[in-house]
């Protein structure tokens, strides 16, 4: 699952893959505690083992992707 996480005050995304087996509600739950907390940290691991912080009051928005959607590789005719 991809997430994409908007920052306030800066025209750059943060963009995370997370793994395929992400409890997408857990997740929510986990984004709307920060964001009502003020001064947490939403704290996210990556498909490579890397951890991702943000602030809760840098961020401005947040998308979460599909969870059954798949990348494609190469071309598509």
């Amino acid at each position: 699952m991809e997430i994409r996480i908007g920052v306030s005050q800066s025209m750059k995304e943060i963009e995370v893959e997370l793994a395929e087996d992400t409890d997408r509600d857990d997740l929510k739950a986990r984004i709307n505690d920060v964001l009502a907390s003020e001064h947490g940290v939403l704290w996210l691991l990556d498909i490579k083992g890397r951890e991702v912080a943000v602030a809760s009051t840098r961020i401005a928005y947040v998308e979460l992707g599909s969870q059954t959607a798949k990348r494609s590789m190469g071309f598509q005719l």
